[in-house]
Formats: C-alpha cells, structure tokens, sequence
C-alpha cells in the first residue's frame, strides 16, 4: 500500500499538541532535527504513539547547514576507523536507492594530485580502498586515475603548474533541509504528531523518574504537559542544556565545532565535476550545489564554538580561510564578491581529551541520563537512521512485543513512484504546461508529492508563475505548499530552509520577503501588522548576519549577529537566515 502523506499545516500542529496533552505517549522525542525526525520514524513505524517537539523548525539547527552529502567519510579511512565508514557507505546506499531516491543523487568528485608520485600513491589508496569499500553501496564504482591532460579537460580551472592530475570517484549529495522536513512529514503520515515552535522547559518526574516534558508552544504562549512512558533527547548541540534540566550529565558531554561554508556562482569555478582537497585541518570540498546547477558550495571549516548555538555567526577570518585553501586549486582565484550566500553550522561532537575538535568522535552514544529519559548524541548525518534506531531500542528496551526497527525498507514521502515520474517528466511538463526543466526541479524537491504542486496550481493557476524575486528560482506554489503541507510557520522558515532562497540571491532574500509573505499570510492567518512585523525581523536578521561577516572573529561576529531584532526573542523568530 501506498503511504498517505499527512500535510503538515497550522491546524495539524495545534492538533497535535492538543494531541500529546491528552494522551500518554510511548515516547516523546525531543529535537526536530534529522536525529529526532528518525527516531520519530522509527517509533512510529513500530507501532508505538509518539511524539516530537522541536522549539525553532524542523531542521532548523545543524541538520539545515552540513556539507549536503551522504557521504562514507574518506577523513575516518586516515584515522583507520573502517567501521565507521563501512557504515556510513551502507546508509549512503540506502538513502540513494530505497529511503529517498527522490532527494539524495550521485555526484562525481576529483581529487587533484600536485605531487603526482606521492599523491597519487597516498590519496589514490585512500580513495580505492574507501570505493572498494563502497562497492555496491549506490553509487558508479567508478574510480578513474587520470592524468595532466584529462584533469585539465575535466576541471579546466585547476591552477597551471600546480595541478599534474587526478583521481575520480563518486558520493551522494542531498538538499538537507529538505530531506529533514521530509523525514517529519513521513513521521507524521505514520501516526507521529509533530509540533515545531514548541520548546521544552522542564521535566515532568515521578520521583527519579522522567515521565515526560512541560513543553511551550511559542506561537500562542502556552504550556502544555506531554506524558511519555519514555523520552528521548535527541537535541544536538542542545543536549547538555537539556541534560541540565535533569540534574545529570550521564557521563556525556558535547561539545560544538562550527562548520562555515560559502556559495558561489557556478561560472566562477570552471569544473565539470566537485573538488576535494586535504588541508592541513581537514577535507575541503567543492560541490555541486544539489538543488540547483547555478551554484558552488564551498567548506569547510572545523573550529571549536562556544558561544550561542542557535546563531552560530561566520567570521571574516572563517571567509578568509575557505577562499585561500580553495584558490590553492584555482588558476583565477575567487575573491569576497564572488560569494553569494554563506551558511555556519554547529556538529554536536562527543567531546574527548583533545582539545582540537576535527579529532573529536564523529561516532554516537545513546545513554540513559535519568530513569525514562535517553540521550542520543554524536555522529554525523549519513548515520542518522541507525543513530535513530539505536535511541529507539534504548528507549523500549525491556518492554515485551515490540517490533525491531523497520526503517532500512521505509521510503520517504515522495520516493515511491518517483523513478517512474522521472521518465514520465517530458509528459507531465505538457500535461500541466510547464516547463521540462521546472518538472524536473520539482520532482527533485518533491519526488511523487508532485501530485500536490499540480493540485495547489489547478485550484489556482497563478500559483503557477515563478517568484520574480527569488531569481525565478521558485513557483508561487511552492512557497504557498512549504505552508500547507510542509509545517512552515515564518519567513525564515520557507526562505531559509523549504527554500534556499536565502542563500542563493545576492540580498539573501531581503526583496523576496514581501512577496512570500503575500503568498502564505493568509494561510498563516497573518494580520497586516504581523506580516509587517515578519519582513522587519527577517530583513534584520539579514542585516546582522551580513555584518558578523565583516568581523575579525568568533566573538566579535556573535555580538553582531545577536544584535538583531528578535534574535533573542522567543524561538518562533529566533533563527537565522542561513
């Protein structure tokens, strides 16, 4: 059978926290990231009631601002961690060929060579042992050495004199915001009930025992108790502060490495394929962008971060950084006005003895911190459903009849009858009158939820014309259905994530905020003042954000960043434009 895919609108998230306060919940999940939207799943999909809040948007953290692959991690291969790998290769396959075929694809990299001899000997065992590893795991076994002459056909920008060759092979990239969101709609069409703006304040207990979590929902201020027989905080580089409320850290402590990365014109790098280097810190990559073929994403960089975690704000020295160790490879190098959108994330690593958090655990850790309440941390986003599955065995353990997890064989919303919707794209583009190429980009955002795009236009037909002011990049309809059926709640929220448009115009998408809120006010029930009031705190945000680019470092870009209005207000608006 076919799954119904459940729309995720206001009224379905004011259900669903009614919902959680008049019933005891298996288990709550704490956290709308990709973490807390699979754990979801996997509950779900075991027949068990549960529940997630997440206190911004989904994905709204760190699982909106990664590198955009499903990728094995040829960095571990160095630290001899070949389960790790192993593991990451295994999800890799699952994700391209049976969980989210719609949204996660192939894309080939180039590792350019400057010592041929060395490197050819070093990063080409590296990379054939990691694609022999690979084998099978969803992407072309297609390791190619190459030499001067095919690497410059290939990557006609290699800088002269420095690059003498190369070595190919593939990995998979994902629109991650997307596949987040995509994941708590799949969640909610298998019983879940999902509420973001929702934020935990405390604990309920039951002497020792946590049963469950005082939750406010940020949108009318109110508070409600969630019952669970099991919580699991599945919150990220919120998970010590979560941990606090207790009163245990459970020997567990994360600690946040900021991740930057900047996006450029696709023309400023003259490659037919992505880019992949070694620093002396870490990978650096060049990627494709996967959404859309105009761009260039870039990074990145692994430095420790102590300040506020739900706005970690990119530096000029952060810039500095990627655009000299990319121009490494560049025979014109790119400079600060070449970059049209930058992006910083936080990966909640298991902190260790060192100091350095590029040699902190990638690996996760599921454990209980209280009676009733389990903690999952670590990892990367390529492990994510395992990561999921493991909080899930903890969280039921020792209960009778329930099932083992089923995610492995468990298609997104979207996948199933999407290759069929690929052939079929030439027909589906005359039967609706649209472009090939705007079918295409919509099947690659919505896989077979396409059906609900065409329904959204035929009801109304303007819905059809692209939004000028998002570099036409996007239909009117698109942004009216990130409200209807994707839990869209505010600008930032459809520009930032079930768009990009905040990364990918030269304004950030300060001139397509007024537009978009045309289209969703009045399916958010916005009044004029609150619609003004929207387009004033995004355009504020932007600001900021644009102005901790100019400063020297980590502390000076914070203050700018949190310098904007509403930044430190309630989590409804505290977020930031990517």
């Amino acid at each position: 059978m076919t799954l119904q895919p459940i729309a995720l609108d206001p009224a379905s998230r004011r259900r669903a926290l009614a919902s959680m306060a008049e019933t005891e919940l298996d288990v709550l999940v704490i956290g709308g990231g990709v973490v807390g939207g699979g754990a979801a799943i996997d509950a779900a999909t075991r027949g068990l009631c549960v529940g997630l809040v997440e206190a911004i948007d989904y994905g709204a953290g760190t699982s909106s601002r990664s590198s955009k692959l499903f990728h094995g991690g040829l960095r571990y291969l160095k630290q001899l961690n070949f389960s790790l790998v192993f593991e990451a290769l295994r999800e890799r396959k699952l994700m391209l060929n049976t969980v989210a075929p719609h949204l996660v694809r192939p894309v080939e990299f180039i590792f350019p060579l400057v010592t041929p001899i060395y490197d050819r000997a070093y990063a080409g065992a590296g990379i054939g042992f990691y694609d022999i590893l690979g084998a099978g795991r969803g992407v072309p076994h297609h390791l190619r050495h190459i030499g001067k002459k095919s690497t410059f056909e290939i990557f006609p920008g290699a800088k002269r004199g420095k690059i003498r060759g190369g070595v190919l092979f593939y990995e998979g990239q994902v629109d991650d915001a997307r596949h987040t969101m995509m994941l708590t709609r799949t969640a909610a069409s298998y019983g879940a009930l999902c509420a973001s703006s929702a934020r935990v304040t405390s604990y309920l207990r039951d002497g020792d025992r946590v049963i469950g979590a005082r939750v406010e929902d940020l949108e009318s201020g109110e508070q409600v108790d969630v019952r669970a027989k099991h919580v699991v905080n599945a919150a990220g580089v919120w998970t010590d502060e979560l941990q606090e409320m207790v009163g245990s850290t459970s020997g567990l402590r994360v600690k946040a490495s900021k991740g930057v990365h900047i996006v450029v014109p696709r023309d400023r790098i003259d490659s037919a394929v992505g880019l992949i280097t070694e620093t002396e810190k870490s990978l650096l990559f060049v990627i494709p962008c996967p959404w859309s073929d105009d761009f260039w994403i870039i990074g990145t960089t692994d430095t420790e971060w102590n300040l506020d975690l739900a706005h970690p704000a990119a530096s000029s020295a952060d810039l500095d950084y990627i655009l000299a160790e990319v121009n490494v490879m560049l025979e014109k190098p790119l400079v600060r006005d070449d970059i049209v959108g930058v992006y910083a994330g936080l990966r909640p690593l298991l902190a260790g003895e060192s100091d350095q958090t590029s040699k902190l655990s990638r690996e996760h850790a599921v454990v209980p911190a209280a009676p009733g309440l389990t903690v999952i941390a670590g990892g990367k986003y390529t492990t994510y459903r395992v990561m999921a599955a493991d909080a899930i065995d903890a969280a039921v353990a020792g209960q009778r009849s329930v099932e083992p997890s089923r995610t492995a064989t468990i298609a997104l919303v979207g996948a199933d009858g999407f290759d069929e919707l690929w052939e079929a794209r030439v027909r589906l583009a005359n039967e609706h009158d649209l472009p090939v190429k705007t079918v295409e980009h919509l099947l690659r955002r919505y896989g077979s939820a396409i059906s609900e795009i065409f329904e959204l236009i035929a009801a109304e037909p303007e819905l059809a014309t692209p939004v000028a002011s998002t570099d036409n990049r996007y239909l009117g309809a698109e942004i009216r259905y990130a409200v209807t059926h994707e839990g869209a709640l505010h600008l930032v929220d459809i520009l930032a994530r079930r768009t990009r448009v905040s990364i990918e115009t030269r304004d950030r998408g300060k001139s397509a905020a007024s537009d978009v809120a045309d289209i969703v006010a009045d399916a958010l029930g916005w009044s004029a003042e609150q619609r003004a009031r929207e387009i004033e705190n995004y355009s504020a945000r932007v600001d900021a954000e644009i102005e901790s680019q100019r400063q020297p470092d980590d502390r000076t870009a914070d203050a700018a960043r949190m310098g904007a209005r509403g930044v430190r207000g309630s989590a409804a608006v505290a977020d930031v434009s990517a």
